[in-house]
Formats: C-alpha cells, sequence, structure tokens
C-alpha cells in the first residue's frame, strides 16, 4: 500500500488497487450488494486492480472467492467455497484488538470504496477504522458521516446554516419508555399532524412511519425505537393541502463541490418508504424535476450548503420536500430533509442518473470519486499530528 497520494492516478504508473467493500451488518445489505455488483461491472479493469471485500452479515471480512460468493447471495457457496480450497482466503473478522497497520497491510490495497449503506457503513465507524488504518477511501469522513447518519444532529447543523428544514421534535427511547403520554402531548404541542416518525439513525427509510392522528402516534414510535434510541418527530410538510414533492439532488467533490440537476420521485405509495424505493415498482423518477429554473437553482445551492454544513466529502445525495404549489399562486416553501453520504448506487439509482443526466457517466462518475478519494487523503497527508 502506498503512503502518499497526488490525488490523482498518473497514467504510467501501477495499477491502484481499488477495493470494493460491500454487505455489513446493516438492515441495507442487500442494497449493497446490488450497489457493490453494478460498480464491479462498471470500473475500468484496465485503468484499476479491483479486489472484491465482503462484510457479512455476520460482521466477518472476507476477500476473493468468499467475497464473490456473499456477493451473489450465496451462502451455500460461501460455506463450501472455505471448505473445498483450505488455501483460500477464508472468512475472518476483524479483531478489536487487530492494529489499524495490520488491517492496511493485509488488505492491500490503495483506496477503498465503501458501499456500505446504513449502520456500520454510513454512520462514521468504518471511516475511523480505515482513518486509524491510514487508508484512503471514498466518500465523507467520520465527522461527515456521523453527523448526517443522526437527522437530530444533521438538522441542528442546517439550522446553523440557515437552511430551511420542517419543525421536528427529538426524543429518546427512555423518555417514551418512561412517560409516554408526555412524549405525545409535546409532539402535539409542538407539531400537527399529519407527522413522521423516524429512527434518528438509519437509512432506506426503515422504521419511518407517516401518522395521520393520535391513534397511529405511539405505535410509530414504538417500531422507531426498536431502531434506535433517538427518535424524530417531524410535521409532514404541506399538511392537509397535500403531499409534499420529493426532490433530490446529487453532490460531487470535496472543497469544491458540484451540484447536479434536480431530480423527483413520484412515489408509487404514500411517502418514498423502503417499499417504494426497493420493493414496488409504482415510484416513478424524473429527471430533470419540472421546476423553473429559479426553483432549480435554489434547490441546487442548497444542496452544497446542506453538504458543507455536514463537512461531507466525495459523494452526496441531498433530499429535499417542497411545498404543493398554493392557490394564492404564492412560491411554494423548499425545506431540506436530509443527506445520504453514500447513496444507493446501482446504474440506476438517483444518485449516478442525476450525474448521468448532468454529463458524467456512470464509469467516468466511479473514476471522479476514486480521484477525490485519493486527494482527500493527499491532503491529510500535509497535517502534522505531534510536534
Amino acid at each position: 500500500m502506498t503512503t502518499k497520494h497526488s490525488g490523482t492516478i498518473p497514467k504510467h504508473s501501477p495499477k491502484p488497487r481499488v477495493g470494493i467493500l460491500f454487505g455489513g451488518r446493516s438492515g441495507e445489505h442487500e442494497i449493497s450488494l446490488l450497489s457493490a455488483a453494478s460498480i464491479l461491472k462498471a470500473i475500468d479493469r484496465e485503468r484499476y486492480e479491483v479486489v472484491p471485500l465482503g462484510i457479512t452479515k455476520e460482521g466477518r471480512w472476507i476477500t476473493a472467492q468468499n467475497a464473490e460468493a456473499l456477493l451473489a447471495g450465496d451462502a451455500g457457496a460461501l460455506l463450501l467455497v472455505s471448505s473445498a480450497n483450505p488455501d483460500a482466503p477464508a472468512p475472518a473478522r476483524v479483531e478489536a484488538t487487530i492494529q489499524p497497520t495490520a488491517l492496511s497491510q493485509s488488505l492491500h490495497v490503495d483506496v477503498i470504496f465503501p458501499v456500505l449503506h446504513g449502520t456500520f457503513g454510513e454512520d462514521g465507524t468504518i471511516q475511523g477504522l480505515f482513518e486509524l488504518a491510514d487508508i484512503a477511501y471514498v466518500g465523507s469522513g467520520v465527522l461527515g458521516s456521523a453527523a448526517a447518519m443522526d437527522k437530530d444532529i444533521m438538522k441542528q447543523l442546517f439550522a446553523a446554516a440557515g437552511l430551511p428544514i420542517p419543525k421536528h421534535v427529538g426524543i429518546l427511547r427512555k423518555e417514551w419508555k418512561a412517560a409516554p403520554r408526555k412524549v405525545i402531548k409535546r409532539a402535539e404541542d409542538a407539531l400537527k399532524y399529519p407527522m413522521f416518525v423516524k429512527p434518528a439513525n438509519l437509512g432506506s427509510s426503515v422504521g419511518i412511519s407517516k401518522v395521520h392522528d393520535r391513534r397511529e402516534l405511539g405505535p410509530a414510535i414504538d417500531l422507531a425505537a426498536t431502531y434506535d434510541r433517538k427518535i424524530v418527530i417531524e410535521q409532514g410538510v404541506g399538511g392537509a393541502k397535500g403531499k409534499a414533492r420529493e426532490l433530490e439532488v446529487a453532490v460531487l467533490g470535496n472543497d469544491e463541490p458540484l451540484a447536479s440537476v434536480v431530480g423527483e420521485i413520484v412515489p408509487g405509495k404514500e411517502f418514498y418508504d423502503y417499499e417504494a424505493k426497493y420493493l414496488s415498482e409504482g415510484s416513478v423518477p424524473i429527471i430533470p424535476a419540472k421546476l423553473t429554473r429559479s426553483e432549480s437553482k435554489q434547490v441546487r445551492q442548497m444542496a452544497i450548503a446542506a453538504f458543507r454544513a455536514c463537512d461531507c466529502s466525495g459523494l452526496a445525495r441531498v433530499d429535499f420536500l417542497m411545498e404543493p404549489q398554493a392557490k394564492s399562486g404564492k412560491p411554494p416553501r423548499i425545506y431540506v430533509n436530509e443527506v445520504n453520504t453514500m447513496p444507493g448506487f446501482t446504474k440506476i439509482s438517483m444518485y449516478p442518473k442525476l450525474w448521468e443526466a448532468s454529463g458524467i457517466a456512470y464509469t467516468q462518475l466511479i473514476d471522479r470519486l476514486i480521484e477525490l478519494a485519493l486527494e482527500r487523503r493527499a491532503e491529510k497527508d500535509e497535517t502534522k499530528y505531534s510536534r
């Protein structure tokens, strides 16, 4: 593994070894496999030496044939590969006592593309491991990943940056268990129905419920509380006037990020939940979104501001909620909903599709993200950590 990075890859240099890391222990394990399979198919093999790296749902790190078996979703093949070929790289758990430098030596890669969604992959934990191991990696660092994953902290950063956000309250699971009536009163005093109840730290809309009245509020909080100790309750944008429009912008870059064209998702269900995203076929992407030039400019500027507010780098998809058009003709308000630091990355996912519509093809996008990872690492090499 190299120790210095220039931020670009000279054509005369040996092929950089790029580790595509996928799987993981989160509820978005299967989505990660889809994203990784798409990247492995599209990445330029003449430019990079590609190393598939898998993490099973149990937390075991695997390479070579084992990783390919995991990618195919074949647990039986994973076991057969391990037992039939004793010389094949065996599944191995990364122990808490492992020396970080040993991790970089054992993986022997120049840069890692961690296609890990959700808990343990998008929340700063794996990024911290890469920092300790001194490995360049695609995407946001520890702070950006953790801040964007925690919807409560993220909203505080948006507010501090002057970005419009939906009204919300944050509660703890302990508060809910100790005094549920008090929590319900607090939510109803601050917010109007309909509301959205969300685990603070989770992705892909897992554990999120739309609540229309008090009868639905308690069960929704119970559901969110099974996924996190922190729960966010938001007032629905649009209220009784109708459903909010769901807009998305892809951001690419480090210190000078760029915003893609604006896209829109028309959910096949009442809102864009996990089923609407991955299981049903009723949701319709519209790229570019039907907005005025002024609205489009505003959303793209807000996307970059949200990216910077969370100290993101590399890539992120920024999601927005837009009020339905009022009969009075008053311009609808647009709110920042959230930032996703490792959005779905299949060829038909919104993040790559938004950049394709903006002039960057899928394979070029992969190249650019690897370059940004090395650029960020090169900047880190300029920093001293002791006198």
